[in-house]
């Protein structure tokens, strides 16, 4: 299983490294009036490391938000 996974993670790579030097050419991007101009592969790359962080946290929201709902206060009996 070890080579199976050796080799899917060796492949994507391979993907990725071809895209990346066959997409050298810069564009331009615009969104809410900035515009940013790098090579498509340079943009993929921040879209992907922006979403990871933004979906992280999105999911620790909702993790903590539901941990918080499910949880029950008991009250204290005094002795």
């Amino acid at each position: 299983m070890r080579w199976v996974n050796t080799i899917v993670i060796v492949a994507l790579a391979a993907a990725i490294l071809i895209f990346a030097f066959q997409n050298l050419q810069s564009v331009t991007t615009s969104f809410l009036g900035l515009r940013i101009s790098a090579p498509l592969a340079v943009q993929i790359v921040i879209v992907y490391l922006l979403g990871m962080a933004t979906g992280g946290s999105a999911w620790a929201l909702i993790r903590w938000a539901w941990k918080g709902s499910t949880q029950t206060d008991v009250p204290k009996s005094a002795p």
